[in-house]
């Protein structure tokens, strides 16, 4: 049962709501314009509100529904992370989009929400509050991922392994972000 929802994770993960809103809508790809990601705030930045919208809760669904399926399926909660990890992963290597996709942090939040809705309050509290410091989404996330780590390692150690190796994933998509924010060139809103 584990692989086979892994698998179908992985597939959920790799619908990329941004590229598919975007062919919809007559709009460029987000891989070829802005940031050139595939994820709500370039989306927001090329294509307007509505649409970066509908791909944040397209996003935060395709993690968030593995993991109540994986709830569901009777599978323990460091299994529901794992298969969390996957939807991600499909996220970021999307296999009907050439393996370019997004960096992962809406779905990773949909994840959250699923395995313990306290971690991605705080997540999302700690991404809203840098943001609006910062008008830095990059940054944000940056601050907001690796912080949930020490509440699940209190509350749900069972998850902490896999949300461990989300986060790497993460923070290793970020790393051209990083260098930016290092050197001052980094986009703000």
């Amino acid at each position: 049962m584990f692989w086979l929802l892994a698998t179908l994770a992985y597939l959920l993960g790799s619908l990329s709501f941004a590229i598919l809103l975007s062919r919809l809508t007559g709009n460029p790809d987000p891989r070829m314009g802005g940031s050139g990601n595939a994820g709500a705030t370039n989306m927001l930045r090329l294509a307007g509100r509505k649409l970066a919208v509908l791909t944040l809760l397209g996003d935060l669904c395709k993690g968030l529904v593995p993991v109540l399926i994986a709830d569901v399926a009777g599978l323990s909660l460091q299994n529901q992370a794992w298969i969390g990890v996957f939807a991600v992963i499909g996220h970021l290597f999307p296999l009907y989009f050439r393996f370019r996709g997004g960096k992962g942090v809406a779905t990773a939040a949909g994840v959250l929400l699923g395995l313990y809705p306290p971690a991605a309050l705080l997540a999302v509290c700690a991404w809203l509050l840098t943001f609006y410091l910062t008008r830095t989404s990059s940054l944000a996330a940056l601050i907001a991922t690796p912080l949930i780590l020490p509440l699940l390692a209190w509350q749900e150690p069972a998850a902490l392994l896999p949300m461990c190796a989300l986060t790497g994933l993460i923070v290793w998509r970020h790393r051209g972000n990083l260098r930016d924010l290092f050197a001052g060139r980094e986009r703000h809103f």
